[in-house]
């Protein structure tokens, strides 16, 4: 039942999970008896195509499939956090992307003694990571921790899951063909890949990339490291200490994971020109918003429909609000909603629909 609950949050209204809430103590029965009977298999899955920032596939599972999804994680992911490293972030409680902008700026002020000293940063990013994920790596990986036979089998059948076998294609079917192919799960081989877009794999991502985690803090002995999936940053004063490391990460990742780094997004250089990670950018003295999720914004604000700009401009501005020196931006994407007709606070945090203004 509490899967269940955390399963619904944001999702009530639509129509799988209508349809699972009209007949919800049958429903939830039925579901209870195929697992402890250990007939529960995946049913389908829906596969479309986002546009933004680039085409990617998103596979989203059956609702009644999610609420297992949940199940598993309350029941096994609190084990695995406590041995998270302190800097990793993401599908972590209290761990997102605000935490991750936070925790780096607080170190690149630690290193730089607020910015008085030169430093330097290197920023990773895996080549086509949830593709290119080995599952029976990941197996491992969890059965190190999950030991009950129930939990483990569940987590495998998860795990093993490919939603290739029966999936629903939603969308335009040209989108598809706009996706690299080698970012396509389509084209990933037998065991390797996680869809992208449900929680599971989320969580199993951070399982895999502990290895990681624990390789930087423990081997290169990096006291400055923060992760968000599968992007990372290490801080050092000497970019002959970041050289070095990139080698050892670079041998580590293929040997122990079968992953490789993108060197196109590999980036050695001073602190001070700015570091862009999850969609902050961090100079001296100031932490904002990067300029193309800005620029993304107003443009959406200016094209939506209008049944969807009220949830859509409320979203814009707790983003902005997020970066420390937002007040520009902020100001950006309040006149962009009045223009569209739309009242906003004083403190520019919210907006109201436009036909309260009649009341």
């Amino acid at each position: 039942m509490q899967a269940y609950l955390d399963c619904r949050k944001s999702k009530r209204n639509t129509a799988s999970a209508l349809a699972f809430e009209s007949q919800l103590e049958r429903n939830l029965c039925a579901l209870y008896e195929e697992l402890t009977s250990g007939a529960w298999r995946p049913g389908r899955s829906i596969c479309f195509v986002i546009t933004r920032p680039k085409p990617r596939e998103v596979w989203a599972a059956d609702f009644r499939d999610r609420i297992v999804h949940h199940l598993l994680y309350n029941r096994i992911a609190p084990r695995f956090h406590a041995s998270f490293v302190h800097s990793s972030s993401a599908c972590i409680p209290g761990r997102g992307t605000l935490y991750a902008a936070k925790l780096l700026e607080r170190d690149v002020r630690s290193i730089t003694q607020n910015w008085s000293r030169p430093a330097f940063y290197l920023k990773c990013d895996l080549a086509n990571f949830f593709v290119a994920i080995n599952k029976v790596t990941l197996r491992d990986q969890l059965a190190r921790k999950v030991s009950e036979p129930f939990w483990l089998a569940l987590a495998e059948t998860i795990l093993f899951h490919d939603p290739r076998e029966d999936h629903d294609l939603r969308g335009r079917a040209e989108l598809l063909a706009r996706v690299p192919a080698h970012k396509s799960l389509f084209n990933a081989p037998a065991h390797t890949g996680l869809p992208i877009g449900n929680l599971s794999s989320q969580f199993f991502a951070n399982v895999h990339l502990n290895a990681l985690d624990q390789f930087a803090k423990h081997q290169l002995r990096a006291t400055r490291y923060v992760r968000y999936v599968d992007d990372f940053i290490l801080l050092h004063e000497s970019p002959q200490w970041l050289h070095q490391a990139l080698q050892r990460v670079g041998t580590f990742l293929p040997e122990r994971l079968g992953a490789q780094l993108n060197p196109k997004k590999t980036i050695l250089q001073p602190v001070d020109r700015g570091i862009d990670f999850v969609g902050h950018v961090i100079r001296p003295w100031r932490r904002t918003t990067r300029p193309r999720t800005v620029a993304t914004a107003l443009h959406r604000i200016e094209t939506l429909p209008a049944v969807d700009l009220f949830a859509t401009g409320n979203s814009y501005l707790g983003l902005m609000r997020q970066a420390g020196n937002s007040h520009q931006n902020q100001v950006a994407i309040g006149r962009a909603l009045l223009k569209r007709g739309h009242a906003i606070d004083g403190g520019l945090t919210k907006i109201f629909r436009a036909h309260s203004l009649n009341h």
